[in-house]
């Protein structure tokens, strides 16, 4: 559902999994469907959503929306009542409370539900955990997640201009997720925004820091309003610092280690696909993983990471962040 800039990926990140056709297509306008589906050889298109699901329940395992976000909590919900699995892109809902109804709605239909939460799928930070999972840097006491670029996003993208909420919720969905990946649940939140930009609507610079509940300092940071030496998009850069080492992700996908006795470097390039645009390369690679890990849920072979609960807690601290922006205060999270 929804076939965008973004669908022809998703879609091309299932066909490497394997495991999934796609049965039909829905846009709002149907020939932006039929072009995709030409691409894809898919024979249904539709611009009504219920005849979509009311045609084809009996041929559909789950329903992949990569729709607008103001879109996903009704879209969810027609789904759900379907008995369908559903997957979502991020932002899971313009507001928590939202979020809360699309949980809910498929927990009631008996359902699993999904968020397209790819970041933390990217190579190199499987890495970066990982190696912090070993314990050599001994505790962590304090970090930097720093996603900050003069990449022109509103060229592909250009509903972003007009969102009155731009940076935290779009690419702070994905910054947020990452320190949750690496370091769990945060106790409070206190963020600065900003913006630079007088062509958008919304922030395009946030600084947020956290408190996470293992006392670790935990600072994210994000702009599309730099003018860096070197352009890192679409890259997260992370520094991690422990009381026996330091753990760097750096520019050239290189997770370097070092500690007091010795240090070392994992390289860690995303996988090349043919299909994947060479200025998302590590984002879309991790499309792949992502989706194969969704599947893996649907198909009861183990519990998938991003589910709709795990992703709530996400947008938890996006809407904290908010709140703290607002108020110029801090905000203490359960």
């Amino acid at each position: 559902m929804g076939t965008g800039f973004w669908s022809e990926y998703q879609l091309s990140g299932w066909n490497e999994v394997g495991g999934a056709e796609p049965i039909a297509f829905y846009n709002r306008t149907l020939s932006k469907a039929k072009t995709l589906a030409e691409k894809f050889g898919v024979a249904n298109c539709y611009d009504d959503v219920d005849e979509l699901l009311a045609r084809h329940e009996a041929e559909l395992d789950f329903v992949d929306i990569i729709t607008n976000v103001d879109t996903h909590v009704s879209l969810t919900k027609k789904v759900a009542d379907y008995g369908l699995d559903v997957i979502c892109q991020k932002p899971m809902a313009p507001k928590l409370h939202l979020a809360k109804e699309m949980i809910s709605a498929c927990k009631e239909a008996g359902v699993n539900l999904y968020i397209h939460e790819n970041f933390r799928w990217q190579t190199p930070i499987r890495n970066v955990k990982a190696i912090l999972d070993t314990g050599i840097i001994g505790k962590p006491f304090r970090s930097r997640v720093s996603f900050c670029s003069g990449f022109s996003v509103f060229d592909n993208q250009p509903f972003l201009k007009e969102l009155p909420e731009f940076i935290l919720m779009d690419i702070g969905s994905h910054i947020l997720d990452i320190c949750r990946f690496l370091f769990g649940e945060a106790k409070s939140v206190y963020c600065r925004t900003n913006r630079i930009n007088p062509e958008i609507k919304g922030e395009d610079v946030a600084d947020v820091l956290m408190e996470m509940k293992d006392g670790l300092s935990c600072y994210a940071e994000m702009s599309y309003a730099s003018v860096p030496a070197i352009e890192p998009f679409p890259q997260t850069l992370i520094k991690v610092e422990g009381h026996l080492g330091t753990i760097e992700l750096l520019h050239d996908y290189s997770v370097r280690t070092f500690t007091r006795t010795k240090s070392f470097i994992v390289e860690s390039p995303p996988t090349n696909y043919s299909w994947a645009d060479p200025d998302y390369a590590v984002v879309h690679a991790s499309i792949v993983d992502c989706n194969r890990d969704i599947l893996a849920g649907i198909l009861k072979e183990k519990k998938a990471e991003t589910t709709g609960d795990d992703n709530y807690e996400t947008l938890r601290l996006v809407d904290a962040a908010y709140q703290s922006a607002r108020e110029n205060r801090v905000i203490l999270l359960n």
